[in-house]
């Protein structure tokens, strides 16, 4: 239930749209696939897809490989693209009841009766597609790409225009699904890679400058970690430095502390055995990490070249 991206190119005319690329989505995880416009995410969907062919390079999906085996792959994915193209002078119920029967499904009413309850449009599902929001545009799209239960899911873009109640309800169906099928997920919206992703990859000018977990990602840009804590009771800095693996400790006001440690040793134990040796009750602990923002931030920006003439500050 894979899908494997091994020294993936694709390039137009002299531009290298995707640049050797290598990565795997797995079963069991949200694959969270991330860029700046134009650095060629996109593209690499559309590949896997099967929309597009690539320059060079190999990809499989559940093991169809998409040059050999395209009709495979197709029947294993479920995409929903970052346009959502929908036919909307149907109407709900029939939109999804056409997809159903270009799958050939035998159990075409019963599924897309599944779908429109999974997704939320029973209000809507007599609607004329043309007369929903935008909200619910999304979740017609996201029902026509869940209707043959395929194991394998691209979203791009997924959450756009939804609105509170209906982000809260598709990212909690999003991690639902992510238990049992192999979901590579595209957003611009941090918060929302944050919340529903694993593990993410970041491509930036065609090239993978990320291929992490996210908390072991923010853990090496930050290269160090903060943990913010309050005890009942009063202690001292030296006593909360004496704690293995604590490099400083710094009052925050009151009873509260932050105190950071370097690499990315976990130093929670050692903060809760502390407080039981020196009869302190912890009111709270903490993590601090990067935004996933921030991240993103650092290993996208432009690099400023210095001005002609001008020396580098050091």
């Amino acid at each position: 239930m894979s899908v494997k991206v091994s020294q993936l190119t694709k390039t137009y005319g002299s531009q290298r749209a995707v640049d050797e690329i290598s990565f795997e989505a797995r079963p069991g995880e949200v694959l969270g696939f991330l860029g700046p416009n134009g650095a060629g995410k996109s593209t690499t969907m559309k590949i896997i897809s099967c929309f597009i062919p690539p320059t060079e390079g190999e990809v499989s999906v559940c093991g169809f490989d998409i040059a050999e085996s395209s009709e495979e792959v197709r029947k294993n994915i479920g995409y929903l693209p970052e346009n959502n193209p929908l036919y909307v002078d149907m109407y709900v119920r029939e939109y999804l009841g056409f997809i159903a029967g270009l799958h050939k499904l035998s159990n075409a009413g019963q599924r897309v009766g599944e779908m429109i309850a999974l997704t939320g449009l029973e209000r809507e599902q007599h609607k004329p597609i043309r007369a929903l929001s935008k909200g619910y545009r999304q979740r017609v799209g996201l029902a026509q790409a869940l209707l043959h239960n395929p194991p394998v899911l691209i979203l791009d873009e997924p959450t756009s225009g939804l609105d509170p109640n209906q982000l809260a309800e598709i990212r909690a169906l999003i991690k639902d699904l992510g238990k049992e099928k192999t979901i590579i997920f595209s957003s611009h919206i941090m918060q929302e890679v944050q919340a529903i992703c694993d593990r993410v990859v970041i491509i930036n000018k065609g090239r993978i400058v990320a291929n992490d977990p996210i908390r072991n990602l923010t853990s090496r840009l930050q290269g160090s970690q903060s943990v913010m804590v309050e005890f009942t009771g009063k202690t001292t800095a030296d006593k909360l430095q004496g704690i293995p693996g604590v490099i400083k400790a710094v009052s925050v006001g009151g009873t509260k502390w932050r105190l950071d440690a370097a690499g990315d040793q976990d130093v929670r134990p050692s903060i809760f055995n502390f407080a039981v040796e020196n009869k302190l009750i912890l009111l709270e602990m903490r993590m601090e990490e990067l935004e996933m923002e921030e991240v993103f931030r650092s290993l996208t920006a432009e690099k400023t070249a210095p001005a002609k003439g001008k020396k580098e500050a050091k």
